[in-house]
């Protein structure tokens, strides 16, 4: 089974991306859901969390999330707090769903993580698909949604890895810059190279009777150039 690692930066249409795979029956994991299940009222965050930072409850006995972002935005020790809460949580959950997924006989699994490189996970992953978008583009998404000012948009860039480092670090790039039917066609192609290696793989062990590792594919870059956390949020 390919553990295929999708990351991208804050407004790069990462979660749309996800929910393409998910569309051609690829199993997601979704480390953004699994947090906010963990901040949910009977949450297993909740209590280590309000231990950690007093007063983020908010009435429903969840996490509040703009309390809590008031106490880790540009404070790197309050966030490595926080992260030291979190993360360990939602590694279980994916531990668990990985689990599940090979029990049931899947091919490819995609986990859907913000902070891949921030967080070590790129290591634990077989190919990793980075999602990237023009700069532009990604500013008028973020602040459209009208959920952050623009000082809090810089303040979750300047945390994360630069979106041109990822992509470099990338076996696959999948560009959303040019719409989503451009993207749906880019994942179609990941998915075919990923089975077409497995099976080829599956072949060779057949023929050699001895397992055989799959390699990762070269990086897949958009034909048209592109113009240039757990978290509270």
């Amino acid at each position: 089974m390919i553990k295929l690692a999708l990351t991208g930066s804050i407004g790069m249409g990462k979660s749309a991306t996800a929910a393409m795979f998910a569309a051609r029956g690829i199993p997601v994991y979704d480390a953004d859901a699994s947090v906010h299940a963990a901040y949910a009222p009977g949450g297993e965050a909740v209590a280590p969390i309000e231990w950690a930072f007093p007063g983020v409850i908010g009435a429903d006995g969840g996490i509040d999330r703009a309390k809590l972002r008031n106490k880790v935005t540009n404070n790197p020790d309050a966030m490595k707090k926080l992260e030291s809460i979190v993360h360990p949580i939602v590694g279980g959950v994916q531990r668990a769903f990985l689990a599940k997924a090979e029990a049931e006989g899947h091919d490819i699994v995609v986990l859907d993580i913000p902070l891949l490189f921030e967080t070590g996970g790129d290591k634990r992953a077989d190919v990793i698909a980075v999602v990237t978008a023009p700069p532009e583009v990604q500013r008028q998404r973020v602040l459209a949604r009208g959920q952050m000012t623009e000082a809090e948009f810089e303040a979750i860039l300047a945390r994360q890895t630069p979106d041109s480092v990822k992509r470099q670090r990338a076996d696959f790039v999948i560009n959303t810059g040019f719409g989503f039917p451009y993207a749906e066609a880019q994942i179609d192609e990941i998915i075919e190279t990923l089975r077409t290696r497995i099976r080829l793989a599956t072949e060779q062990d057949e023929t050699c009777g001895k397992s055989s590792s799959i390699q990762k594919p070269r990086a897949s870059t958009p034909t048209t150039p592109i113009p240039s956390r757990p978290t509270a949020s």
